[in-house]
């Protein structure tokens, strides 16, 4: 088809309704997983001053990767590229380090970054602050593993796993790159050569097979760990091995953020997709301006893969939302009508669901097919003025002819009360005593 009208941008996707099906089922998924370990939702601004995010995403290293714009008022504001420096932006400002520790935090957002394939991203992910126990980094594995098990997605994805240990450490590391990479500069793809310039990493990132080969032939961090590092990296393993989580030990796994230490990690797919990224960045704080730092580690998800996944496996979802009554109209006169009496029978705690449009019948029961419907009740100018409605049991593939004034009690009857959708969000609303002034 030939349009006029602008595509939507590459890198980013449209979300249907199908695919916010899956998206709500990650979310119960996680959720219910976030609550039992004691994890509250925060979600902070979709924009940071672009200042703030260049202390963890260098211009240098990230040269392409901050959507960034000046406001009305000359502020230099990003997109937010991940959720863990927005959140410990909002931790240091509103000082939450004096409350009880260590904090649990858990995000459902979208993250935008130009570096990626995925230039928009919806990510779901969590945040441990002020703890440094490395079995905080095998919780993280362990979280993700158990839900992508739930999900019918734990065969032939592989986690690799890698060390940045201390930033000494690191220091001692690009040492032995440069040595090691200045003379096979010219084997690297032109982009990754220029990227090496300023970033030493620039190879372990590269997609190129040839720079990946040459990435598995350079030195590895370990060698560079000192005591406590390593020490932290032995023990975050065995944690691992305790919990029979099968990973690979990856040298050259590294993240062009430059806000990690000691343990990171990566889950991929069957066809070499990235789906999780997590590690430790107990400086980070520090890095953004505090004058202490707060040990943390977290996660982040991407869902659009996991979709996608879930989709090319031939998943699907059951369907939660099925209609017990589906009201078929024909003509104003029949619309007064149901709309009153759909209402009455919501408020009956039937899944009801009126077609007050103007189509055809026809697309109206193709409609009613379509969503599942139990019972549909077909109302035309006749049945509007003698009040005997047509009630098609579609599953049965029955018909039978139900009074207006008994629609309801026959539904309910039919469908069992038991069946009855009961929810009522208000209830969840409580008042409290406002709190008392103090003299």
């Amino acid at each position: 088809m030939d349009l006029e009208m602008e595509s939507r941008l590459e890198g980013t996707r449209d979300m249907f309704p199908e695919d916010h099906k899956y998206l709500t089922f990650l979310k119960k998924v996680f959720r219910h997983e976030f609550r039992k370990n004691g994890f509250r939702r925060i979600s902070t601004p979709m924009l940071e001053q672009t200042s703030l995010l260049r202390k963890a995403y260098p211009e240098n290293h990230n040269r392409y990767g901050l959507y960034h714009f000046q406001t009305k008022n000359d502020v230099d504001v990003s997109l937010l590229p991940s959720a863990t420096v927005g959140i410990m932006r909002a931790y240091i400002e509103h000082e939450i380090f004096n409350e009880l520790q260590p904090t649990y935090y858990y995000h459902m957002e979208r993250c935008f970054r130009q570096s990626r394939e995925r230039k928009e991203q919806y990510v779901i992910g969590w945040e441990i602050i002020w703890e440094s126990d490395p079995i905080i980094d095998a919780q993280n594995i362990y979280m993700i593993y158990t839900a992508l098990h739930k999900m019918w997605l734990w065969d032939d994805v592989v986690i690799r796993i890698n060390t940045y240990g201390q930033q000494k450490e690191m220091d001692k590391f690009y040492e032995e790159l440069e040595s090691f990479f200045d003379n096979k500069t010219w084997i690297m793809s032109p982009e990754t050569a220029k990227a090496y310039q300023t970033n030493k990493l620039a190879v372990f990132y590269s997609t190129d097979e040839d720079d990946m080969i040459l990435a598995k032939s350079a030195p590895s961090i370990l060698k560079f760990l000192k005591k406590d590092s390593k020490k932290h990296h032995e023990t975050f393993k065995m944690y691992l091995d305790d919990l029979n989580i099968p990973y690979i030990e990856d040298h050259t796994l590294f993240f062009p953020e430059e806000m990690y230490t000691n343990s990171i990690f990566q889950f991929d797919d069957k066809d070499g997709n990235k789906i999780a990224t997590g590690g430790r960045y107990n400086t980070l704080s520090r890095d953004l301006g505090s004058p202490k730092d707060y040990p943390a580690a977290g996660f982040a998800l991407d869902v659009g893969h996991i979709i996608d996944d879930l989709k090319s496996r031939h998943i699907s979802l059951k369907n939660k939302d099925h209609i017990d009554l589906y009201f078929v109209q024909l003509g104003d006169e029949a619309k007064r009508v149901v709309f009153p009496l759909s209402l009455e029978a919501r408020a009956k705690w039937i899944n009801t669901m009126a077609s007050l449009g103007t189509p055809s019948i026809k697309e109206q029961m193709l409609k009613a097919q379509r969503i599942w419907s139990t019972y549909v009740v077909l109302v035309g100018l006749m049945e509007a003025r003698n009040g005997i409605f047509q009630v098609r049991n579609i599953p049965a593939g029955t018909q039978e002819e139900v009074k207006k004034d008994e629609l309801i009690d026959y539904i309910i009857d039919k469908i069992g009360k038991d069946k009855l959708d009961f929810y009522e969000p208000s209830r969840d609303l409580q008042q409290n005593e406002p709190p008392k002034q103090e003299e």
